[in-house]
Parts: structure tokens; C-alpha cells; sequence
């Protein structure tokens, strides 16, 4: 593992199976079991919770490049399987977003306490390599930044490109780009919307009808129906565990990116589809204390597979807070 701003020590255990396995053969920094498997610090992702963590280690290769390893579990409470057996392709966007987190941290020398601003995410997958199987999906990933930005020696800018293999096949796809911005700095951006300034956060809303926006339990809605035939105000429940995995003070890209899948599920009529591909840009913050309307347009007609892509945007006082492009195949009709 590499990091270096970040070091974390591993046990080794002696490895002549001869030899008895007391304590007196235990030696620090090597390990008996090569094969054994932990996540990466949870603090370089920005989870609270160690269960949240996909990346499981990283590598540099070289000045632009890395190789990074990580884990899709067959069943999640949140990132639940999609269309009758598939991977949910957001459980990809969140690994895409762990990795831009893990390499500013651990290899571009961005301080922890430092906050990521993330302008855009995409990600495509191949549905043949997508099926929930009979362990986790062990993931292999490629990463290419294509570009590095830094304010003197600092980092201020980072986009990158992943290819996500499992067993050796191209299962997605993505990338995305970041900014930083030190603890000074973001307090005078945000003003009062800082954890503990002076604002109000608006009161919980009414979910949609689950089923009718590909979801199954009401708490894992994050529409509220407007009367307004595709439109609805986003619902934001920041006592959600996996949506609000620890206190902010604006709404999630991943909450917004939810809102895109499920004003996509609406539009299409499908309680059940999988995304072949998300495309999203932010280009403001989400706020707590301000209804967030969401549209969804339908692009085109069924494509000669079956696909079929949707445009969804979010407004906050008249301005786009960001869109997304969300393309569904005909899986699980």
C-alpha cells in the first residue's frame, strides 16, 4: 500500500508452517497471510463508518497512474441489487467518488480536514460482468488522472478515469474531477451553512410511492410528489444512514445522483431498471434550508436495444443546482 501522506501498519505473522503460531512468532510489518483483506481508512474516503468503505487498498504506478482494489457486497441496505440480479450501478458512482477522496488524501498530500468539492461524475457498465454472484465482486481498477492542478504545492484541482475490472472483465467504466478547499477558506464560502451556523433546515417531506420510483421501502425515497406531472421537490431525510452517512451541512452529490435514478424510474413508468449509464455535473451546493425541485424529460424513444435515456435536473430558487443523464436498458421488463 502506498500513501504518502498516510502510513498504515500491518502484522505480519511468521510463515513457516514448522514453526508454532504463539505470540512469540508474531512479527510486526509482515503477514503470514498475504491474501487477507481489509478496507482502506475510512477517514480518506470521508466515511464514518467502516461497513460504508468499498476501496480495500491502492498502489501508485506512477506520476498519473494507480492500480486500486475494492469490493461490491451481494447485498447491501442501501445499494440494493437492480433489475432481477445486477450490481446498482451507484454503488459504482461511490466508488468513483471513494476514489477521488483516497488518491487527493493519500497521494496528493491533501490534508484531512480539507473539504472536496466534486463537479462531475460518470460512470457506464457492462451488464454481462454486472451479475450479483454467489460471493462479492472483487474489483480491479485502472486509474489515469488526466489532470493535476496545484496552487503552489497544493492540490486545488484532480479529474480522473477508472476502468473497473472484475476477473478480468471490463465491468464499468467513469471517472470524475474535484476541488479543494481548506477548512479557512470553505467557512467564508459557505457563510452561515456550516455545521452549526445559523440556518433552518426545512422540515421532512412525503415520500413518492416506492414502487413508483424503482424503491421498496419509504425511507429510501428521496421524492416527494409535487401534483405536477415529473416534477417533485426533493425529500431529504438527513437521518438516513447510508444517504446522511455523517453530519453535513448540504445535500450529498449521492443523494442527488438517487434523486436522477428515481425521477429516471418515474419517467419510464419501470419500478425495476438498470442504469447502463449516469452522467452528472454539480455546479452549485445543494442547500438544507431551501426546496430543491427536480424535472426529468424523456430524450429519446427506445433505442434498437431497448435503452432509453432521460435528462433530470435539480433547481433551488430558480437555479440549477445540476443535471444528470441517466440511460436505462431494457433488463428487468
Amino acid at each position: 500500500m502506498s500513501a504518502s501522506t498516510f502510513q498504515v501498519e500491518r502484522t505480519q505473522f511468521n510463515d513457516d508452517p514448522a514453526e508454532d503460531l504463539s505470540a512469540s512468532t508474531i512479527r510486526p510489518s509482515s503477514f503470514r497471510f498475504p491474501s487477507l483483506t481489509v478496507t482502506v481508512p475510512k477517514e480518506l474516503v470521508h466515511r464514518a463508518s467502516v461497513a460504508e468503505v468499498v476501496l480495500t487498498d491502492w498502489q501508485r504506478i506512477d506520476e498519473t497512474r494507480f492500480l486500486l482494489t475494492a469490493q461490491w457486497p451481494r447485498g447491501h441496505s442501501f445499494f440494493t441489487p437492480v433489475a432481477d440480479g445486477y450490481h446498482d450501478p451507484l454503488i459504482g458512482c461511490e466508488t468513483i467518488r471513494q476514489i477521488g477522496m483516497l488518491l487527493g488524501h493519500a497521494e496528493f498530500g491533501v490534508p484531512l480536514g480539507h473539504q472536496f468539492i466534486v463537479w462531475d461524475i460518470d460512470i457506464a457498465v457492462r451488464p454481462q460482468h454486472l451479475r450479483v454472484g454467489w460471493a462479492p465482486a472483487a474489483l480491479d481498477i485502472e486509474v489515469t488522472c488526466t489532470e493535476i492542478k496545484r496552487r503552489g504545492r497544493h492540490l486545488s484541482r484532480l479529474r480522473f478515469e477508472a476502468v473497473l475490472r472484475r476477473e478480468g472483465h471490463i465491468v464499468a467504466t467513469g471517472g470524475g474531477s474535484f476541488s479543494c478547499m481548506a477548512p479557512g477558506v470553505y467557512r467564508r464560502v459557505r457563510g452561515d451553512h456550516t455545521l452549526g451556523g445559523n440556518w433552518y433546515q426545512l422540515p421532512l417531506i412525503s415520500p413518492a410511492a416506492p414502487q413508483s420510483v424503482g424503491r421498496m421501502s419509504p425511507m429510501d425515497v428521496v421524492l416527494s410528489p409535487t401534483g405536477e406531472r415529473a416534477r417533485w421537490q426533493l425529500r431529504v431525510d438527513t437521518r438516513h444512514p447510508i444517504l446522511f452517512e455523517h453530519a453535513v451541512d448540504h445535500v450529498p452529490g449521492m443523494v442527488l445522483l438517487e434523486a436522477a435514478r428515481q425521477a429516471t424510474a418515474s419517467v419510464l413508468g419501470r419500478s425495476s431498471y438498470l442504469p447502463l449509464s449516469i452522467a452528472a455535473e454539480f455546479k452549485r451546493y445543494a442547500e438544507l434550508d431551501s426546496p430543491c425541485m427536480i424535472e426529468a424529460v424523456r430524450l429519446s424513444d427506445r433505442g434498437p436495444d431497448g435503452e432509453e435515456t432521460v435528462l433530470v435536473t435539480g433547481l433551488q430558487d430558480g437555479v440549477p443546482v445540476f443535471s444528470a443523464t441517466v440511460t436505462a436498458g431494457s433488463h428487468g421488463l
